[in-house]
Formats: C-alpha cells, sequence, structure tokens
C-alpha cells in the first residue's frame, strides 16, 4: 500500500483546492463540479417547528439558490441572500431533457403540453452530458420522481499527492481501492405558519452513509422562489427520499421499492478511469530508462478526530506520539451532533459542510501546535487575523502568496472568519537532518463558539517510495 487509507480525506483535498485555485481557474470548474459556497449566506436553526423559521431544514444550513441582493446585515456581513456556490454547480449539471419549455426561458412547464412558443430540446441520449432524464407526476396512490445524472470528473491529482509527484511509469499495474460517499435520506415537509413562505423542512430522518463518511447531496431551501419551495403545498405533510449513486443504477431500497417509476440511467454503471499514455523518442527513451530507479516523494495523510468539545471548553490532545516528515496540521471545526439538531452536519443535506466549508462561526482561541514539546506557532493564536495573515494566506499559495498579483486561493479573512474556519498551520520548516525523526503531535486551544464541537485534524507529512519505472515494480 503506497497511500493511507484515511477516512474523511475528500475535507483535506476540498481545503487544498480553495487554497490553490484563483478564480482564473474556473475553465476547469465546471467539469470537476467545484464552485466555492458563499460564507455569509448560511442561516441555524435546530427548531422542528413551523411555526419557527425551518424553511432551510434543520441544523446548519447553507442551501438557498435563489439569490437576491440586500445591503450589508448584521453578523453576516452578507451582500447577496443565497448561496452562490450552490447555485452555480447546480448549473453544471440541471440540463432538463426530457421537459418542455417556454420559448426562451428555462423554467419547467408542464410535462407533455405543448402550445403556442412551446419548444421540446433536443435529446441528448448517448452524449454522456449531465441532465435530468427522469420525471414522474405524483399521483394520489405514489409519489414524484426525478432524477439526474451526473458526469462527475475526479482529476487523479485532486485525490492525492502522490498523482501529482509520480514520474511516467512503464509497465506498472497499479491498483486502486477508493470508498464512495454512497448515501441516502428522507425529510419531511409541512405547511409553513408564517405566510412569506409556502413550506417547512420539518425533520430529517433515515440519514443512510454507509462508510460513515460526507453525505454529498444538498437540498434547495423552501423559501419563495427557492428549490424546494414547491414540493407540497398543502397542509398535508410530506415525506421525501432522495439517494445518490455512483454508476447508472439507484441503490436505495427505498426509492426501488416504491413503484412510482425509477428508472435506470443511460450511462455508464461503473467508473472509467482515463490516464494518458506517450511514445518517447528513442533516444530520450534510453536516457529517461538509464537511471530506472526513481524515488517517489509525496505528501500522505493521517487523520484524527477530537468530538464534543464544548462551548467556551479548553482542549489539549494528543493527535500522534510520533510521525516524521510533518509538513502542515490542519484543524477543521464542525459542530456536534448534539449541537445541529441530532444530525452531524457532514451527512446533513441542507449543510455546505463537508463540500468546502466548516460550520459558521466556529473559531477557536488561545490555538497552538506543539511539536514534540515545542510551539509551532511562536506566539499563541488569540485572534482571528493571526491565523488568517500569518497561516492560512497563502499556504498552498503560488510563492506563499507573497507576490502581488501571482497568487491563488479562494479564501479571504471574512470567508475565514465566517465559515471557511481552516484553522492550517505550516510546521515543514526544519533542518534535513530532523526530517526522519518521528515527532508527537499536540493542539491547543479554546472553543470561543456556544455550540459543542467536534475538531477534525489532518496531518500533512512527507514520504516516499521506490519505483523502477521500467518494470514498474515496488523497489
Amino acid at each position: 500500500m503506497i497511500i493511507q487509507q484515511t477516512p474523511f480525506v475528500g475535507l483535506w483535498n476540498t481545503f487544498c483546492l480553495m487554497t490553490s485555485f484563483n478564480y482564473n481557474d474556473f475553465t476547469e470548474w465546471a467539469s470537476i463540479g467545484f464552485y466555492p459556497d458563499t460564507s455569509t449566506s448560511w442561516a441555524f436553526n435546530t427548531s422542528t417547528s413551523a411555526v419557527i423559521c425551518t424553511p432551510n431544514g434543520v441544523g446548519s444550513s447553507n442551501n438557498q439558490n435563489y439569490i437576491s441582493p440586500t445591503p450589508p446585515l448584521g453578523i453576516y456581513g452578507q451582500e447577496t441572500i443565497g448561496n452562490i456556490g450552490f447555485l452555480k454547480r447546480q448549473q453544471y449539471f440541471a440540463f432538463d431533457n426530457v421537459s418542455t419549455y417556454a420559448q426562451g426561458q428555462g423554467n419547467f412547464d408542464t410535462i407533455g403540453t405543448l402550445g403556442t412558443g412551446i419548444i421540446q430540446p433536443s435529446s441528448i441520449s448517448g452524449a454522456y452530458k449531465s441532465n435530468i432524464f427522469n420525471k414522474q407526476l405524483g399521483t394520489a396512490t405514489k409519489g414524484g420522481v426525478l432524477q439526474q445524472a451526473i458526469v462527475g470528473q475526479i482529476k487523479l491529482r485532486h485525490l492525492h499527492n502522490f498523482f501529482q509527484e509520480v514520474p511516467l511509469l512503464k509497465g506498472v499495474f497499479m491498483r486502486m481501492t477508493m470508498n464512495l460517499n454512497n448515501s441516502s435520506f428522507s425529510f419531511t415537509t409541512q405547511a409553513y405558519v408564517n405566510p412569506t413562505a409556502n413550506l417547512a423542512i420539518t425533520s430529517l430522518t433515515n440519514v443512510v452513509c454507509p462508510l460513515g463518511g460526507v453525505n454529498p447531496l444538498m437540498i434547495a431551501s423552501a423559501y419563495d422562489n427557492n428549490g424546494t419551495n414547491n414540493c407540497a403545498l398543502t397542509a398535508t405533510d410530506g415525506i421525501y427520499s432522495a439517494s445518490i449513486a455512483v454508476g447508472g443504477v439507484c441503490l436505495s431500497n427505498t426509492q426501488l421499492n416504491t413503484g412510482n417509476g425509477v428508472a435506470q440511467s443511460d450511462m455508464l454503471k461503473s467508473i472509467m478511469l482515463n490516464i494518458p499514455s506517450y511514445v518517447f523518442n528513442p533516444i530520450y527513451e534510453q536516457a529517461y530508462l538509464s537511471s530506472s530507479v526513481k524515488t517517489i516523494v509525496y505528501n500522505d495523510l493521517y487523520q484524527y478526530q477530537i468530538t464534543g468539545v464544548n462551548p467556551n471548553a479548553v482542549f489539549n490532545n494528543l493527535i500522534t506520539n510520533g510521525i516524521s516528515g510533518i509538513q502542515t496540521i490542519l484543524v477543521l471545526p464542525f459542530y456536534s451532533a448534539n449541537s445541529n439538531g441530532g444530525v452531524s452536519p457532514l451527512q446533513s443535506p441542507f449543510a455546505s459542510e463537508g463540500g468546502g466549508t466548516t460550520s459558521p462561526l466556529c473559531l477557536l482561541g488561545n490555538f497552538n501546535v506543539v511539536i514534540s514539546g515545542q510551539n509551532a506557532i511562536y506566539n499563541t493564536e488569540r485572534y482571528t487575523y493571526e491565523q488568517f495573515t500569518q497561516q492560512l494566506y497563502g499556504i498552498n499559495a503560488t510563492n506563499g502568496g507573497l507576490t502581488d498579483g501571482v497568487n491563488s486561493g479562494l479564501i479571504n479573512q471574512l470567508d475565514f472568519e465566517t465559515m471557511y474556519n481552516y484553522y492550517a498551520v505550516n510546521v515543514s520548516r526544519m533542518l534535513p537532518i530532523e526530517e526522519g525523526v518521528p515527532k508527537s503531535v499536540n493542539i491547543i486551544g479554546q472553543n470561543l463558539t456556544n455550540q459543542q464541537l467536534d475538531l477534525y485534524v489532518f496531518v500533512n507529512y512527507k514520504t516516499s517510495v521506490s519505483i523502477d519505472i521500467l518494470t514498474g515494480s515496488r523497489v
């Protein structure tokens, strides 16, 4: 095994994207399904009563996909209402291939109804384009169906640093094992008491993440003009279930057994791996293979969780007894399930946690990382600007963010202080002789929020492997 099977590795990978991309990279975002969530569009409510505002769902939420401008308000400092990142990601796959449309509009009309000015979009069957491929209206005896097929492209260099560093190999055989976040859940709705909205999402049940990971599905808010607003317009409770699966087959027995017309996608039923293949000029091939054993130096991950850090409590936790070549320590704070309406934010379909953000306003004080008894930060951090300007800013950026005009990273200080509470510390500055010495890691700090937190800690460390590039065998 070359790569550790680290749980929640997607949290680390999204952190790397958020701190290395810049907005000039947007041309590849539609391909990989990426767009940063708006940090000031969150809400929080743990009530399940429709009398109290719950159109966004239970617990923390960031799922309003109707964007409207607003003057900066309150603690949010928001300039828009709505999560622009959520809306952009929906645009990548929300091509409706089965409905009729009013000419010049993109709004769903009525299935099967053709009238003046109504056109039917051209079929894209077999094009392997993300699309909505099945919609069935509900009846008195069975519910409706909405199915979407998404072409999810994942670049290997975004999965793990090993693929960024691996050289050209000849005759190699490599087996890859990946844990997939196939998940499903159910939620209920009822009429909203406040007349400014039509619907309340009042409970979340049966969240199933077989591997205990992140739920990648997000359900839109039920506020006016948002995606779930028209799910039910009567006083009768509505019960809905949603699932996601890799491949063209629905895996949820709850949905398959309802007899409501769940179909299979005409896309692939498995994962396709595309890798480049090159033909060397014989002269250069001979030179390249003259020293056939190559040492690949790459970064791997160790992950640890600290659960149940109470409001204003001080924590001092040993993360590992000894890892050599430590490069970066990352701490990601999230509300615990007890503080979030009974569901972990990482598995909630209303929250953006797990897809890039942390839980909102999860700020830590008196924070430091201790490596083998020595503080990695000279002065223990007390203020938010210290972590952002001295640690997070430029951590994966070009030239470390020290050159104006040549920079990368998508997080500013407002984002960090609001919903991207990444506590990252670069600890790679050491003498070469120290890199091979295993060192212990402690993190210390204080929970400054009024919610109980779970801390997800990642230790990024340097390691290496030698491979015979002629035969592909590990040396």
